[in-house]
Parts: structure tokens; sequence; C-alpha cells
């Protein structure tokens, strides 16, 4: 029987990480939830622990990707599922996410977000993952910073470049395409933070851009 195991790596999260852990307990196609708790400085990890489900905690920040391949790492599983910790409700629709995978319509698959209502950006980050994205691997991909995401077991075993920080989603993204594999982006009603026009979106938004900049010249090296 196969298994399917969904990772949602968090930071800080008290507040929206029961919440999204509840909706995904009721989805029967899941057999694992891990929590990776990031260094949170706040009450995630009790929240977390709280639900009953598994929970693996860091005493410090060591980012997302890290903490992504410290959660896989020793789990047996046939399916990875990965999401961020404040969709809330919205989690459940990662079933749309799940189910074109496990029926062999897709290797992968990647949630497409309706258009953010604020604007967190100027768009230079999604530009420069798009750009990036299309030049290693000739294909036009709309969400390739989108954290929601379904793996079959075949594609992350043919990844073996994860950074630690913010480039993983464009990371396993160039690597799964350029190993032939099917991609399927999937129309979703998510909703999750948004980041606005305030010094500290600019600053997440500069950190994210940096880390994806690196993540494709690492990517070129290793080629």
């Amino acid at each position: 029987m196969s298994i399917v195991l969904t990772i949602i790596p968090v930071y800080n999260e008290e507040s929206n990480i029961i919440s999204t852990i509840n909706a995904l307990k009721k989805i029967k196609l899941i057999d694992e939830i891990l929590v990776v708790d990031d260094g949170s400085t706040d009450d995630t990890y009790l929240k977390a622990i709280s639900t009953g489900v598994n929970v693996l905690s860091f005493k410090k920040n060591h980012g997302k990707g890290y903490a992504i391949k410290e959660g896989f790492k020793k789990r047996t599983f046939d399916y990875l599922v990965l999401l961020d910790g404040d969709l809330k409700e919205t989690s459940k629709e990662i079933i749309k996410l799940i189910d074109p995978v496990i029926n062999g319509k897709a290797d992968f698959t990647v949630a497409k977000f309706p258009k953010a209502k604020k604007k967190g950006g100027f768009g230079l980050v999604k530009k420069l993952a798009k750009i990036g994205v299309y030049f290693y691997t000739k294909e036009n991909i709309e969400s390739s910073l989108s954290g929601q995401r379904v793996y079959k077991k075949d594609v992350i075993e043919c990844i073996s470049y994860i950074p630690n920080r913010f480039g993983i989603e464009v990371a396993m993204t160039v690597q799964a395409l350029k190993n032939d594999f099917k991609i399927k982006e999937v129309n979703v009603h998510m909703k999750h933070r948004e980041t606005t026009r305030n010094l500290k979106g600019f600053i997440h938004r500069g950190k994210q851009f940096m880390d994806i900049l690196v993540t494709f010249l690492m990517l070129n090296f290793r080629r």
C-alpha cells in the first residue's frame, strides 16, 4: 500500500498551525503529517504537538530547504506532500494536487494560487524564478515559487541539490524537469499570509531574491 507523507516546515506559525493541521487530518489519503519546527521563538511547537501529529524541532532556524530535507531524510514514503503552515483551513485544497500524482497524470504537481489581493512587491522575485526555470528547462512555469507541492518518490530520488533556504522550490523544479518528469500546475483556492509593501516585506523579498539567484548559479555549476 502506498504511503503519503506530508511535511509542513514552519517558523513562528502559532496562530495558523492548528487549523492547517486539522484540515489536513480530514484527508484520508494522507498517512503521516510531519511538522518541522525550524527554530520558532513562539509556541508553534506546543501548538503543533497538541494536534497529535509528529513534530521535529530545531533549536535554531536553518531555513525552509534544510527543514524539508531533514523531514523526509529518515521517513518512508511513496508520495511526498509539501505545504506551508499558514494556509489554515485552505490546506484541504492539497487534495487537488495529490490526486493527479497518485492517478498517474503527473509526476509532480504545484499549486497555482489566485492572484494576490495585495501588492507584495514589484514581481521581481517571480520574474527571476520564471526566467531561471525557463533558462534551464525551456518550460514556462507560472508557479515555480509555490511551496504547495506533491511528488512521486522517483522524482525526489533524482533531486541531488536542495538549498537550505528560499531557493528550494526552483531547485527542485529545475532538477525534476531536466530529468523528464511531468509537471502539472493545479489551480487552487488556498490562502496564505501575503507580503506587503512595507520594510519587512521588502527585506523578505530581498532575501528571497538573493537566495534564488544563488540557487540558479549553483545549478549552473552542477550541470
